[in-house]
């Protein structure tokens, strides 16, 4: 009794002899058998020999691209060149305002622009105004000011570190591993954060800290020392129990490296270092050299670090760091005519920190409305302040694409347009913490405008209040 194969996609019980050679594939089979109709007319109708070599070559490149796709290893493969060629298309086919870069050709004004790639707040602050002005005006509207700073009953402020046990009752520190020097680079900010990891370094190496050295940023060019700026003397008192601090190296360490500190071997640490990082690499060099260098010291310590580490950083920030005698005292006074000023509010005021200054805007690549005197003057202070980084062979800038991610240093327009959202209306007394506004004139009139309280420190202190701390040299 002899038996025959049946298919399984067959709808009959239909028998078959024995193939005489192995089958075919069935993908070869398929694309052999499958007949493509184009206008209702089979391919075996007398349709030109070229068209149907071209219908099968495409008929046969899409099943392959198909059939390739939604197999795991080609959906694996061709993913990422799928993704990176998209956007590469899509930004190519950006029609964005100076889309050749800094310093090429600017398109039209009047060309198609994706929204949110073109500085358009004036436009919106004009149309705004009248609705402003309204809310302003009408006797029901409330001040967000009266209401933002109630404390909720069950929520009050946590300490990040424990000050009884970290300030009192213990020993100074003792004994040491070596000497720790760090180069605290940037502007204010950048040097508080570095100091801070600077403690928390020293305290997890066993070393003794120099008083961070301040490096004259080509930028803010401020020559103020550490204790220009803090209180030199309470941030060593403050930290006796967990970090040792001197002012200067001693004698014989420096007699070692010739009284020249540039002697002192300078470790290059990456950015964000684990504490692993420092125990394995920096602490060697420490015991072997008894002294080392890290300059500079911005963001070198990671984020994520174990609670005692972070204690330390804790503990050098809202404790040890506080500003000099003549700071306080200065601040002290403009707070207190803040207050006065503020008494339509019961002396609450907003404080508001502008980003707005020349370096910051040249540094981000955006573009307002300023036009060709505007690019002038930020290729200047690129130029002036990052000697040819903007002018890398095969950078390409994009103002319209960097707007479009939000990274644009907001103007005191748009940042006055912010706070009337938030309900601050133009009772709201604001005081403004910034430097030298990009060109005051023009971009501080509409902030101005929808907040008349407004004050500056040029307009809480006096001339001879703010002397000693006028810098030499003028943005």
């Amino acid at each position: 009794m002899s038996m025959h194969g049946q298919s399984r996609l067959s709808y009959g019980s239909v028998a078959s002899s024995p193939p005489s050679s192995p089958p075919s594939s069935p993908r070869l089979r398929h694309g052999r058998s499958r007949k493509i109709v184009c206008n209702g007319t089979s391919n075996n109708s007398n349709n030109p020999k070229s068209n149907k070599k071209i219908l099968n070559f495409t008929e046969r490149l899409v099943y392959f691209i198909v059939s390739t796709v939604f197999k795991r290893r080609g959906v694996l493969l061709f993913a990422p060149l799928l993704y990176i060629s998209g956007m590469l298309m899509y930004m190519g086919s950006l029609s964005l305002e100076g889309a050749s870069g800094i310093g090429g050709r600017r398109l039209g004004v009047d060309q198609m622009t994706p929204p949110g790639s073109r500085y358009r707040s004036p436009e919106v602050f004009e149309n705004l105004w009248p609705f402003m002005e309204r809310d302003s005006n009408h006797p029901n509207s409330s001040n967000a000011l009266m209401t933002t700073w109630h404390i909720k009953s069950n929520q009050s402020w946590k300490p990040c570190a424990n000050r009884s046990t970290s300030l009192t009752g213990l020993s100074e520190v003792s004994g040491s591993n070596g000497f720790l020097i760090i180069e605290a680079n940037g502007g204010l900010n950048q040097q508080r954060i570095s100091i801070c990891d600077a403690v928390a370094v020293a305290g997890l190496l066993n070393a003794t800290l120099v008083i961070p050295m301040f490096h004259l940023n080509s930028v803010w060019r401020d020559s103020s020392k550490f204790g220009d700026i803090f209180d030199e003397e309470f941030f060593i008192y403050a930290l006796r129990n967990n970090v040792k601090i001197i002012r200067e190296l001693p004698e014989e360490i420096l007699e070692r490296f010739d009284h020249n500190i540039s002697n002192i071997v300078n470790l290059r640490v990456k950015a964000w270092s684990s504490p692993k990082h420092y125990l394995q690499k920096v602490l060697p060099k420490l015991l072997e050299l008894r002294a080392v260098r890290i300059a500079p010291f911005s963001n070198r310590l990671a984020h994520a670090v174990p609670s005692n580490i972070q204690d330390l950083r804790c503990l050098a920030n809202y404790e040890a760091l506080r500003f000099s005698r003549s700071i306080r005292l200065l601040a002290e006074r403009m707070v207190d005519r803040m207050v006065k000023n503020s008494s339509i509010s019961g002396g609450k005021y907003i404080s508001v920190h502008l980003r707005f200054e020349e370096d910051m805007v040249a540094f981000s690549c955006c573009t307002y409305d300023g036009g060709d005197e505007e690019k002038r003057e930020m290729d200047i202070a690129r130029e002036r302040s990052w000697r040819g980084k903007f002018k890398k062979h095969g950078r390409i800038i994009r103002p319209g694409v960097i707007r479009m991610d939000g990274k644009c240093p907001l103007t005191p327009l748009e940042v006055g347009i912010m706070l009337r959202a938030m309900g601050f209306d133009n009772t709201t007394s604001v005081y403004v913490a910034a430097g030298r506004i990009y060109r005051a004139g023009k971009y501080m009139a509409p902030l101005r405008q929808m907040f008349p309280l407004l004050e500056t420190k040029e307009t809480l202190a006096t001339e001879l209040e703010l002397a000693p701390f006028q810098s030499d040299v003028t943005n």
